[in-house]
């Protein structure tokens, strides 16, 4: 009889403050012996973070000061697995999908899949493609952390990471950390996917979602910049694209253009 081919391991790597710690919910890898979970936490100040609230089940590493991106790069070196899913605390993960996509990065070679998710009413929390397609630096924007499954190997061998400039923690460009990810992978000349794989579920809200203030708007046309930083106009006619799209889904026309000029 054919032996089964087992999956390679996974570490699930959540990234969080001290003050949400408590809020993770680690996953039962009973069926999953070789997965394992590592968490990193902040402490927001100078001091380093507690891990007295840490859930049972899985690795911690405490870090002073903020700055998410900061978290998901120490999970990038510290974690064991020969692949990794980010997550933030607020997550709750579909095992079958996480296999699943393993299954697809042994197959195809791929750096990253790009998975979908489901709001807590059990609905795509956007718009997903149907099939497998491969990401490209124009229909990537969307992409959330949680959604996103690596080659750790070929993550660092390609040396890539957080840009730590971006990401929630960061002062004015809070946004845009996971997109600028996949733009260096795709620089790297690494193959990047998504695979229409629902990979966790996640409410509804997200920083992802509001468009409504100046600070959103100006995170967002800085994100463009800095994923195509070795071109000038490009940033300028991806923001024209990109904001046509949300006009009246709480971007006015006046700010429209104040977003294409970053203003």
């Amino acid at each position: 009889m054919k032996t089964k081919k087992k999956l390679a391991s996974l570490t699930i790597g959540f990234s969080t403050l001290e003050s949400r710690l408590q809020n993770i919910k680690v996953p039962n890898l009973s069926n999953h012996p070789d997965w394992d979970v590592l968490i990193t936490v902040q402490s927001g100040n100078a001091s380093l973070a507690s891990t007295s609230n840490a859930p049972k089940g899985a690795e911690v590493l405490a870090f002073a000061g903020k700055g998410v991106t900061k978290l998901r790069n120490q999970v990038i070196q510290n974690a064991n697995g020969t692949y990794l899913v980010f997550a933030d605390d607020d997550i709750t993960f579909n095992l079958d999908g996480l296999a699943g996509a393993i299954k697809h990065l042994e197959q195809t070679g791929s750096a990253l899949l790009l998975g979908q998710a489901v709001d807590e009413t059990g609905l795509f929390r956007k718009s997903y493609p149907t099939k497998t397609t491969k990401l490209t630096k124009l229909n990537s924007a969307k992409a959330a952390t949680y959604e996103m499954v690596v080659n750790l190997d070929k993550v660092r061998t390609a040396n890539v990471s957080f840009d730590e400039n971006f990401g929630a923690g960061a002062d004015t460009t809070y946004l845009g950390d996971e997109y600028i990810f996949i733009c260096d992978l795709i620089d790297a000349g690494e193959k990047c996917e998504f695979v229409p794989i629902t990979l966790a579920t996640h409410p509804t809200e997200s920083s992802g979602s509001g468009w409504g203030s100046d600070r959103d708007r100006i995170a967002r046309a800085r994100i463009f910049d800095r994923a195509f930083k070795n071109n000038q106009i490009l940033p300028y006619l991806v923001r024209i694209a990109f904001g046509l799209k949300k006009l009246g889904k709480g971007l006015t026309f006046a700010n429209y253009l104040k977003f294409i000029f970053k203003k």
